[in-house]
C-alpha cells in the first residue's frame, strides 16, 4: 500500500510508480478517500528491491506491506478508517436497517409502494426490493425487469435509497441507470468472481453505491468471504457491506444454519461493516426478530430484514420468511436498545 505525500499523486508520479511495480510483476489500484488516495500494489509485494525503490521516491511518505489474502479489506490497511455513509446515515454510528420485500410482484405495485412506506415509518433506513430471482426450480418466477420502475418510484416516494440484487452484468448497468444506491450480491453468486470483477468495474467511479456481499451458501473459511470483497475493493470502491445470511448444511428447523455470531470473527479481520440477514438465515417470519437482535448482540451494524405489508398476498420467500411492517418496528426498537447496550450510547 503506497502512501503519498499530498493527497493524491499527480500522473508523472503516478506514471513513474506504476512502471516500477510493473517490472516486479504487480499492478497499482488507486482508492479514493475523503482526504486521500491511497495506491495499493496488486501482487507480490514482498519484493524488497521494488520496495526500496518506491521508499525512495521523493513524494511517498510510506509503504504499508500487508501480508493477507485481502490486502484493501484487511483492517491493518490504511482503509481501516473508511466510513461508509448511505442517505445521511453513517455504518457504525447506528444501526443500519434495510427492509422491504423479497420480490416485487410486477401485476400489484401498489402493495410494495404500501410496504415501502410503512418500512420507511417502521424506522428503515434502505430500501430492498427483489426485481431479478435466482430460483432452485427453473419454472418459478424469476423476477421481472418491469420492477425495477415500481422500485425506483417506491423509493422516490419514500425517499429512502434502494438496494437489489443483481445476477448478471447486464443487470449492473440497467440498476445503476435506474438510480439503485446498492447492488447486492446474492449467496448463490458470492464466489461467482466474474460478476465481482465486474461489478468492481462499473462502481469503481461510483463513490454513492454500495454493494451488499452475502455470504455464500457453501463458502468455508472466513478469508475466503473477505476475499471475495477484495475482488470488487480492488477496483477503487470499498464500500461493501458484508452480509451473513446463514450456510449450509442446515440446521434442522431453519432454513439455514444460522450464522450472525461470525461478526466478532470477521470484525477480527477486517474493516468492512457487518450487516446481517435474519430472514435468509431462519427463513421463518417468527423466527426473525430474535435472530435479528442476537445478531445487533453479536456486533452487526446493520440488518437486512425481509418485510411485506401482506405477507400472505407476496410471492417468492415473501409468504414464509417475510415479517409485518409492525413487528419490524417493534424489532427496531428493540434491536437498536441493544446497540445502544454495547455501544454505551442513549437510545431516544
Amino acid at each position: 500500500m503506497i502512501i503519498p505525500k499530498s493527497h493524491q499523486l499527480t500522473p508523472n508520479q503516478m506514471a513513474e510508480v506504476t512502471k516500477i511495480v510493473t517490472e516486479f510483476g504487480c499492478s497499482i489500484h488507486p482508492i479514493v478517500g475523503a482526504m486521500r488516495t491511497i495506491y495499493a500494489i496488486l501482487g507480490d509485494e514482498r519484493d524488497e528491491l521494488m520496495i526500496n525503490r518506491l521508499e525512495g521516491l521523493p513524494y511517498v511518505e510510506r509503504i504499508d506491506r500487508i501480508q493477507s489474502p485481502f490486502k484493501l479489506m484487511d483492517r491493518r490497511s490504511d482503509l481501516s478508517t473508511h466510513r461508509i455513509t448511505i442517505g445521511g446515515a453513517t455504518l457504525g454510528d447506528e444501526l443500519f436497517v434495510i427492509a422491504g420485500a423479497c420480490t416485487i410482484d410486477p401485476k400489484n405495485p401498489n402493495l410494495f409502494y404500501e410496504t415501502a412506506a410503512a418500512v420507511k415509518e417502521a424506522g428503515a433506513n434502505m430500501l430492498r426490493g427483489g426485481v431479478w430471482k435466482p430460483r432452485t426450480n427453473p419454472y418459478a418466477f424469476q423476477g421481472d425487469a418491469r420492477s425495477m420502475d415500481i422500485l425506483m418510484e417506491a423509493s422516490r416516494r419514500t425517499g429512502l435509497p434502494a438496494d437489489t440484487e443483481v445476477m448478471e452484468e447486464a443487470q449492473i448497468k440497467v440498476a445503476l441507470d435506474a438510480g439503485v444506491t446498492c447492488l447486492q450480491v446474492g449467496a448463490r453468486n458470492a464466489l461467482n468472481y466474474s460478476l465481482l470483477r465486474a461489478i468492481g468495474r462499473e462502481i469503481a467511479e461510483r463513490r454513492d453505491v454500495v454493494v451488499l456481499l452475502k455470504r455464500s451458501i457453501h463458502m468455508g473459511p472466513l478469508n475466503e468471504f473477505i476475499s471475495a470483497a477484495e475482488y470488487i475493493a480492488s477496483f477503487g470502491n470499498p464500500n461493501i457491506l458484508l452480509c451473513p445470511r446463514g450456510t449450509t448444511p442446515t440446521l434442522d428447523g431453519y432454513r439455514n444454519h444460522p450464522d450472525e455470531s461470525i461478526t466478532p470473527l470477521l470484525k477480527e479481520k477486517t474493516w468492512a461493516p457487518v450487516v446481517v440477514d435474519p430472514s435468509h438465515s431462519v427463513g421463518k417470519a417468527s423466527y426473525v426478530p430474535a435472530c435479528a437482535m442476537a445478531a445487533v448482540a453479536y456486533g452487526a451494524d446493520g440488518l437486512c430484514i425481509e418485510t411485506h405489508v401482506s405477507p400472505s398476498e407476496g410471492i417468492g420467500d415473501d409468504p414464509k420468511q417475510s415479517i409485518t411492517p409492525a413487528v419490524l418496528a417493534d424489532t427496531i426498537t428493540r434491536a437498536r436498545q441493544i446497540w445502544a447496550l454495547r455501544h454505551d450510547t442513549a437510545v431516544a
